[in-house]
């Protein structure tokens, strides 16, 4: 049965879509938990990217034959499924890159050719990924800008009065995470823009935990730029998306320079394309734009609400069953979590909670999952995260649970 054809959310039917999922690990079913770090691929994604290769390869907007028309078509076809998807409405402000890490870059290479200068302030918290910390470290640093950090409370959640009065006339940005994903906390990032715009502050929002778990509206978020990496949305490596306003887009210097960006080149000079073409130069990741459509194609056919409140009944029965482990706590207890529980155990490091977990093929993400200084504040080095997705179901719980069990009582 298709899942266009599922009126319901049907967990046993979409976990048929994923082929992987009937793995066996060392002789155990695989419970995938780690989708936080990427999630796997529906079979509609496997073969969109198959049929490019197969059927289309060609590049892209520079022949005239017929499979460089078909291919083109394909690519900037995306682009609309994208906006549409994310509640933008103007596709040609969907600018396809490596992955959000290099949509971040992007923009940041923005501001420090058009906006920052000495004394100027950067915001972000103490609970952002490294790829939305360190290119505003080099920003600082190349421009004479600071960076402030907004801190976190101790039930992981940001410090809203703290923002409030980090907000001031010299802040230039507030670049901030959706979800955690390190914590699985939901930030109110509708109230932090609404704040920001109300000071002039403009506002990067890092979407590649929110895309996959709930329903992002861009019309209604407000904010200036949107990043997330195709990748954990079920789609391929290596293709992400920038979205940034317009006036943004325009004012902001090429980020890269090649083919395909330009409108004309001469020795004495040359001139560039209008956005989107400004900042894709190069042969773009083609199968990758592509097979994103896919991905993006088979989540509108789900019922997605039905997914979500799956997911949280999902993350609710992880979080009782791990509670009654002795000596086992949970790291991140914001009352709004996407579906991503991060723990310890006293005495075990998370990196041998994750080998013996692997031992009985329950596949979880352990160490410091590109947020340091947010488990320093923790007084961490690290821990052990299970991130779920539509496709997990109840035995993969259990599965987890009497894996951590039968761990705590191995080390005793």
């Amino acid at each position: 049965m298709p899942v266009s054809d599922i009126a319901q959310f049907d967990p046993a039917q979409i976990r048929a879509d994923f082929p992987i999922l009937g793995t066996e690990v060392r002789g155990k079913p695989l419970t995938y938990l780690d989708s936080g770090a990427t999630a796997q691929k529906p079979f509609s994604v496997i073969e969109a990217i198959s049929r490019y290769y197969s059927a289309e390869n060609a590049n892209i907007h520079r022949g005239l034959h017929f499979l460089s028309e078909q291919a083109t078509e394909a690519y900037e076809s995306a682009r609309g499924t994208v906006a549409n998807f994310i509640g933008a409405s103007d596709p040609d402000e969907i600018i396809f890159a490596r992955g959000a890490t290099e949509g971040i870059n992007l923009v940041a290479h923005g501001f420090i050719e058009t906006v920052l200068k000495p004394g100027d302030e950067i915001l972000i918290s103490h609970m952002e990924h490294h790829a939305n910390i360190v290119p505003w470290q080099i920003a600082a640093e190349k421009t004479g800008a600071e960076l402030k950090v907004i801190p976190v409370t101790e039930a992981g959640e940001i410090d809203i009065d703290a923002f409030e009065s980090l907000l001031s006339e010299r802040t230039k940005l507030l670049s901030i995470v959706h979800v955690s994903n390190a914590l699985g906390t939901i930030n109110p990032v509708q109230a932090m823009i609404e704040k920001a715009h109300a000071a002039g502050v403009p506002v990067l929002l890092d979407g590649c935990q929110s895309v996959p778990h709930m329903q992002v509206d861009l019309s209604e978020l407000n904010c200036d730029f949107f990043v997330f990496s195709g990748h954990k949305l079920f789609g391929p490596t290596g293709i992400g998306v920038l979205w940034g306003k317009r006036e943004w887009l325009e004012k902001f210097p090429p980020y890269e320079s090649g083919g395909d960006m330009i409108e004309q080149v001469d020795f004495g000079g040359t001139t560039y394309k209008p956005i989107p073409a400004k900042f894709e130069a190069g042969t773009p990741h083609i199968a990758g734009v592509i097979g994103l459509a896919a991905a993006i194609e088979y989540v509108k056919r789900l019922d997605r609400d039905g997914a979500l409140r799956h997911e949280a009944a999902l993350l609710q029965a992880a979080t009782e069953a791990l509670s009654d482990v002795d000596n086992l706590r949970i790291i991140g207890k914001a009352p709004h979590k996407a579906s991503i529980l991060s723990f310890v155990i006293d005495g075990v490091h998370p990196h041998d909670i994750g080998t013996f977990l692997d031992a009985d093929g329950v596949a979880v993400r352990a160490g410091h999952h590109c947020t340091q200084p947010l488990l320093k504040r923790f007084g961490l080095p690290a821990t052990a995260r299970a991130s779920f997705a539509f496709y997990n179901n109840f035995d993969d719980v259990e599965r987890l649970a009497n894996a951590v069990k039968k761990l705590q009582r191995f080390f005793g």
